[in-house]
This record gives C-alpha cells, structure tokens and sequence, in this order.
C-alpha cells in the first residue's frame, strides 16, 4: 500500500512519535534515577544531587547487600521457587486447559463457570491458610508451590489458545491412530511455544516477586529473596547489622535501598528478551478468540 506524505499524515505521525517518545521517558527515567541512586556516592544521595547520572561512583550499596547474612540463600530460595513453580505451573494448568479448549466435553460449560468465578471470588486469607495447614504444608517449600500453581487468567489465556489450535489437525492425528495424550505432546505443545512462553512468563514474575504468602507460609531459612530485600528497605536488623556505624547506615540508607530494587527486579527483566517474540503473540491469540 502506497503512502502519502501529506501534511494530514506528516502531522498524524509527528504526534504518534511524540507519544511514544513521551512514553518511554516515562518508563526509562525512573529506572535510569534508580540505578544513579545505586550507583552514587551516599552522600550525594542524600544532598539530592543524583537524578539519572550516578554522582561520585560508588558500589558500597551492592557490596553492603551482599554481606548480609544468608542473602545468597534467598536468592536461591528464589530461583528454586520460580523455576519449579513455574514447572509445575504450566504441568498442571496444560492438563486442565487441554480438555476445558473442548466443547464437546461434557460439562465443559459449567466447569468454565466455575473457573470464571474463582477468578472474581475468592475464599480469602483464613481458609487458604487453614487449608495450607490441614494439607501439612506449612513451613516446607511445597507451601509456595502448589496452592498457587493454578492462576485463572492464565488458564483462561492457555484455554483460548488450544481454541485456536485448528481441530483438522487433531481430527487428521486421531484419523492416524494417535490418541488425545499423544496429540496433546506430539502435536499441541509443539504449535503453543507461544501461548506457554506468555503464561510462562507471567508465573515466573509471580513467583519471583511473591513476598507476601511466604511470610504466612515459611520458615526464615526458606524466604525467598524479596521478603529478605523487603526487611532490608523497611530498615530491620540487617541494615544494622551490615556493618559500621549509625550514621554510615544512615548515609547508605538510600543507595542501598535503590540496590535492592536493582538486583530484586534485574534478573526477571533480562529474561524478558527471550521470550518477546511470543509474547505478543501468545496475548494476543489467547485474548482474542474465546
């Protein structure tokens, strides 16, 4: 299609830039002022004279968060969540998402219902818990693991993709002889790359930045690292304890606070590139038809 360079046009795409442009300054400028803040010297920081170029380079603030006690075991703890979470996650969710993307299974409507309620109302806090700990999960890794292996809007979003899976190929691969446990391996998983990446996606940055049902659910020794970055901000004992006196925690107070914002939310953003080709594309097929 041919395009015409009117002033209607030239206008229209001078606005649509600005836009984007005014967008972006949005999003990078409070992440290029956080990482400045991380990386400047404390004193400036708390003068206030940093804004998105770091001022006197200085990486005490990281070198004080890596001498905190147990802080590489959190980490751990993190990765270990968000890997088999996220696992164990896309297991469950593609062996019930599968046969709820047919409509001729039976009481497949009302099973949708239920799922679509979940998604609006929940029991709440004290029944989880009470079920967590008639379950014997309290205080184990498997607490953060299963109840919440299942999130509804993915499983809708991982519905509507097997939807939009074309049912010829199933009916070809069943006219062969294989059976709907082979189709799902052998013919679905392969053609969802996209919709899996997406919902992958969203369980990891669940599990990597859930903090909150930790703290209900396990011990100090299995907190993953944002619940420990969480104690550092809020000021508790490890900020104390991390070394030299009142006024010197004092000074790092805010660059050490701007760092535990970088290595909390760094990883899971370097992640993102790899899976930006289906990312679009899994929101977009999972969104669309249902």
């Amino acid at each position: 299609m041919r395009e015409y360079n009117t002033k209607s046009n030239i206008a229209f795409k001078t606005v649509v830039y600005a836009i984007m442009v005014l967008v972006l300054l949005v999003c990078l400028i409070p992440f290029l002022y956080i990482i400045s803040l991380s990386l400047s010297d404390p004193i400036a920081v708390v003068n206030g004279e940093v804004f998105v170029v770091p001022v006197g380079f200085s990486v005490e603030a990281y070198k004080q968060i890596f001498t905190y006690p147990n802080f590489f075991n959190a980490y751990l703890n993190t990765i270990i969540y968000t890997v088999f979470g996220t696992a164990i996650s896309l297991f469950v969710m593609t062996l019930f998402a599968y046969p709820l993307s047919k409509p001729h299974l039976r009481g497949q409507s009302i099973i949708m219902k239920l799922v679509v309620f979940s998604m609006f109302f929940s029991g709440g806090l004290i029944p989880n818990y009470l079920l967590v700990s008639r379950l014997g999960l309290i205080n184990t890794r498997f607490a953060i693991l299963l109840p919440f292996c299942i999130n509804t809007f993915n499983l809708i979003l991982l519905i509507n993709f097997f939807k939009s899976i074309p049912n010829d190929i199933e009916e070809a691969a069943i006219i062969d002889g294989l059976g709907y446990g082979g189709i799902l391996t052998k013919i679905i998983l392969p053609l969802s790359g996209a919709g899996l990446a997406t919902v992958g996606l969203y369980t990891a940055v669940f599990f990597w930045n859930d903090w909150f049902n930790s703290l209900i659910y396990l011990k100090s020794s299995q907190f993953p690292v944002m619940l420990y970055l969480r104690n550092i901000v809020n000021g508790t004992t490890q900020l104390n304890n991390g070394g030299g006196s009142s006024a010197e925690a004092a000074s790092l107070s805010m660059s050490i606070k701007a760092a535990v914002i970088i290595v909390s939310t760094l990883p899971i953003i370097l992640v993102y590139p790899f899976v930006q080709r289906y990312f679009v594309k899994g929101v977009m097929v999972g969104s669309v038809k249902g």
